[in-house]
């Protein structure tokens, strides 16, 4: 072969290697995006605008609008400057976001690693020696006399495997998938811990609401209990009588540690969502006062919320993923096309190497196709495609579940409101019921058993009042959330990992 001929070779190769490239196919399934659910709504009846509350946080009606998009920073609503401040804290601190911020890092450097495949390795080599060889063997020199020497070689080798059948194609689109994934697994972790923070404030106002409850009827108690020590040392009421009305004190006081109890968890929980030891402690307190309540409601219409939540997407990309691997498991099954090809030179000295008659070079090629594995191949294809079958169910009950939270936060909702009233009904009448007894109990004209049952009765209303009142809060976030959490129209959206 001449010289010409050589230095053709390699241009040659390419020319045939971007040949194979471009006529080659990705064997396998192409991944089609599953169509959104065809339903018009998330109830079964149409849902009626909130009732009102009168004179209570949290009383004020609440509209559904439907079509509605939902604001990335949702929280703001509420018109709480300590949440606010809150939440840009955790987001700012939370391990739980830079986790997931490095596991996409993670998965968009490994696409980055698989893309290298699509190009030929160069690798260079230089590999010195000095060596003695037996005077038995022929001497390895022209010099038969020369049974010691040093041998100096130098090579570029280059090696390829065309994608022919489009193996390395869909391992890169399984790796993008999963990334797409992991894209959406940290939407999810900002989407839920925003949520959280949200929940946990709202817990804290309730709970604050309760021990003040709590207080108010240990104030009553303790000033009835007064009058009832008076007219037992005047011999006007009987010791049992006495007996029955500090054990009523008693057992509200006893209520008093726990709900202080679940409050300072509640501020521990604070702490860890927003990145701090429990033993910290922050300046903002919650109060269901301080809590605004959003009147408008933004309802999507149910093709958008495949879109918006961000578990449906994580899903919708590890279907895509499964999908992929299914075409990596069928080229594998296919001949596999390797091109290699090397050039140096060998000498006795190291500025020789490239002398005439000194370089060297070969150009190979070699196409292996498995014969017979036992069917290793083709069960691991049949393996492919009940993972992309899992991933496709696993996707349907997320879509189902997400469907559901919408229509529990939206029937919560339209509870919350006449459960609200009936409560704040039910709370005025106790109270006017527990004062009308306690003046009746100063002219004596009371029982004992009436007026604890007057007492009980409020103390429950009292409390049902604040947790329903606690509630419209609550399910508001959580329809919020249901809703994807507004994810997308963050003015710093994270870049995409593919197109």
């Amino acid at each position: 072969m001449t010289s010409r001929n050589i230095s053709r070779t390699p241009v040659i190769i390419a020319l045939l290697t971007m040949l194979t490239l471009v006529s080659g196919c990705a064997v396998g399934p192409n991944f089609r995006r599953p169509a959104a659910p065809a339903i018009d709504g998330y109830t079964r009846s149409p849902l009626t605008t909130t009732t009102a509350s009168p004179g209570v946080a949290g009383g004020e009606a609440q509209r559904f609008v439907a079509g509605q998009d939902i604001p990335d920073a949702w929280w703001t609503l509420f018109q709480s400057p300590a949440l606010n401040a809150l939440i840009e804290r955790a987001l700012a601190a939370s391990p739980t976001l830079v986790a997931a911020q490095q596991t996409l890092r993670q998965g968009i450097e490994l696409i980055a690693a698989q893309r290298g495949s699509f190009f030929p390795t160069v690798q260079g080599n230089f590999s010195p020696s000095y060596q003695r060889v037996s005077r038995t063997l022929s001497p390895p020199l022209s010099n038969p006399d020369q049974f010691t020497y040093s041998l100096y070689t130098a090579q570029i080798t280059v090696g390829f495997t065309p994608d022919v059948f489009g193996g390395t194609r869909r391992q890169v689109e399984a790796l993008i998938g999963q990334a797409e994934a992991q894209r959406f697994q940290r939407e999810a972790a900002y989407v839920t811990l925003t949520s959280n923070v949200v929940g946990a404030a709202i817990q804290e106002a309730a709970l604050r609401a309760q021990i003040a409850a709590t207080q108010e009827i240990i104030s009553i108690s303790s000033a009835s209990l007064e009058i009832v020590r008076h007219q037992f040392r005047l011999g006007a009421v009987a010791g049992l009588e006495l007996a029955a009305q500090e054990a009523a004190l008693a057992q509200v006081q006893q209520t008093l540690p726990g709900l202080r109890k679940q409050l300072e968890q509640n501020r521990s929980l604070l702490m860890v969502l927003t990145g701090r030891f429990p033993s910290d402690d922050s300046t903002e307190q919650f109060e269901l006062t301080s809590l605004h309540l959003p009147t408008d409601l933004p309802v999507s219409v149910p093709s958008r919320l495949v879109q918006q939540r961000p578990d449906v997407r994580a899903a919708e990309a590890q279907m895509h993923a499964a999908s992929a691997q299914i075409g990596v498991a069928v080229a594998s099954r296919l001949p596999q096309l390797t091109i290699t090809g090397a050039y140096g030179g060998m000498s006795t000295s190291f500025t020789q190497m490239f002398a005439s008659g000194n370089p060297f070079w070969t150009v190979a090629a070699n196409v292996a196709q498995s014969i017979f594995d036992g069917g290793t191949l083709f069960h691991r294809q049949r393996a492919a495609e009940a993972a992309f079958e899992l991933a496709a169910a696993q996707y349907r009950s997320t879509v189902l579940t997400g469907f559901q939270n919408v229509a529990d936060a939206l029937y919560a909702l339209q509870a919350d409101g006449d459960s609200l009233n009936a409560a704040v009904a039910a709370e005025r009448a106790s109270r006017r019921t527990l004062d009308i007894t306690l003046k009746q109990q100063e002219l004596g004209a009371v029982s004992y058993l009436a007026l604890l049952s007057a007492r009980q009765a409020y103390q429950q209303a009292l409390i049902t009042r604040v947790q329903v009142q606690a509630s419209r809060f609550a399910d508001t976030a959580a329809l919020f959330q249901a809703l994807g959490g507004g994810w997308w129209n963050r003015s710093a959206a994270p870049p995409r990992t593919a197109d």
